[in-house]
């Protein structure tokens, strides 16, 4: 818990009025004595529209719950928002992080921005820590700003700033911040891994998503030389990438958000350079990035090649994340490829994850964006290949007790196209 004296929690309680827009840090830069200030003073997110990019696995707090006419935007659907989501109190806006960064630089700017950052440098100017990647877009914009300022947050040594002077409400509010522990890998996790490993040359760009999958790819990497980092997210597996020599000395190494322990984040705080989402997600800025390897995680990949990243049995359960921004930069990338990971079961292995076709209501992933798909099962390479060729790949790749099946269907589907 992270103490605030009454009268600071006054003076953030009276930035709060209904019509406002209030844009609230997520990811592990959630500010966590906000809770605690709206908790005890729920009424003041009455008529209230916030938007936060809140992840799934870190951020476990809803606060479209605490007032009836509160309303809640965000990009991906953490568990903790499922009874607001299905209230109605709670929009997912179906955008990949690149659209999520433009729209808050040409967008609506919000009335009041709720941020953590460190206390100031020598400068006067203070730190997002280990999580850049859209508060330094919204802060500009935003009429008024509030933000907790704790000491125990780790600065980044390189990375975006904002002025002291900038920020109307400075509270101090040192204590703990959002931690992580990674999950232990499973079985399949770690064959997917060794298979992910074997594609990824010495002097690749790297990026890993959000999973435990892409995580336990990261740390198979580790006898690797010459990597760079061009990561919207970078997990414990890289310090042991940096531990082992893997990544290469003197390149630029970016990345948008640490994520793992209290001790991972300062490690990262200390050894990248943190970037907003313009930068980590947008087209142009990863339209110069040669070799650049891609390892994000899907739900379902269809016979088609397209993938599923958000439905599960119908159901929204996370949102596009950056995977499609990545996907599509791995494709046109000189050298690069774009790498969706999945087990090839799911229930006890009752279901196969590679289906006939999607069940899903939308694509996340559209067929021309698919490259490299891996299961513990092996690797489909669709770059280039027709449809048949693409399908016999995946079924290749599905657990074998569902190949027969699938391999009906696509006779099926194939003599109706």
């Amino acid at each position: 818990m992270i103490g605030v004296a009454a009268e600071a929690a006054g003076r953030v309680l009276a930035e709060f009025r209904p019509g406002l827009r209030v844009y609230i840090q997520g990811a592990v830069g959630e500010p966590l004595a906000l809770r605690e200030i709206l908790s005890g003073v729920p009424e003041a997110l009455a008529g209230v529209h916030m938007i936060a990019g809140l992840l799934p696995g870190m951020n476990d707090f809803d606060y479209a719950a605490l007032h009836p006419t509160a309303r809640l935007t965000t990009f991906l659907l953490p568990g903790a928002l499922r009874a607001c989501f299905e209230a109605g109190r709670v929009d997912v806006a179906p955008v990949a992080y690149s659209a999520i960064a433009a729209g808050f630089v040409d967008g609506g700017p919000p009335d009041l921005a709720v941020l953590q950052v460190t206390p100031p440098d020598s400068e006067g100017l203070c730190s997002f820590g280990p999580c850049a990647d859209f508060a330094p877009l919204v802060w500009p914009g935003a009429a008024r700003r509030v933000a907790f300022v704790n000491a125990d947050l780790p600065r980044a040594r390189l990375g975006p700033t904002i002025p002291l002077a900038a920020i109307e409400v400075a509270i101090e509010a040192r204590g703990a911040f959002i931690a992580v522990e990674d999950a232990a890998p499973g079985a399949d996790q770690l064959a997917i891994a060794a298979a992910i490993a074997a594609l990824i040359p010495d002097g690749a760009a790297i990026q890993t998503g959000i999973g435990a999958t892409p995580a336990a790819a990261a740390t198979a990497l580790t006898d690797r030389r010459g990597l760079v980092v061009r990561s919207g997210m970078v997990t414990e597996g890289y310090r042991a990438l940096a531990r082992a020599g893997a990544l290469a000395d003197g390149a630029r190494h970016v990345t948008g958000v640490a994520v793992g322990s209290a001790d991972f984040m300062a490690w990262a705080a200390r050894t990248f350079e943190f970037a907003d989402a313009t930068v980590t997600h947008g087209a142009a800025s990863l339209a110069g990035v040669e070799r650049l390897h891609t390892i994000n995680s899907a739900l379902q990949i269809d016979l088609f090649g397209q993938a599923n990243i958000e439905w599960r049995g119908g159901r929204l359960v996370s949102g596009l994340g950056g995977a499609p921004d990545f996907a599509r930069a791995a494709r046109r990338s000189v050298g690069g490829r774009g790498i969706l990971a999945l087990p090839s079961t799911a229930a006890a292995g009752s279901l196969s994850r590679i289906v006939a076709r999607l069940d899903a209501p939308t694509v996340s992933i559209p067929r021309d964006d698919a490259d490299l798909v891996v299961t513990e099962h092996g690797v489909a390479d669709l770059r280039g290949a027709g449809v048949d060729a693409r399908a016999a790949a995946l079924i290749a790749i599905a657990a074998p007790g569902h190949r027969d099946r699938l391999a009906e269907a696509w006779a099926a589907i194939r003599r109706a196209l």
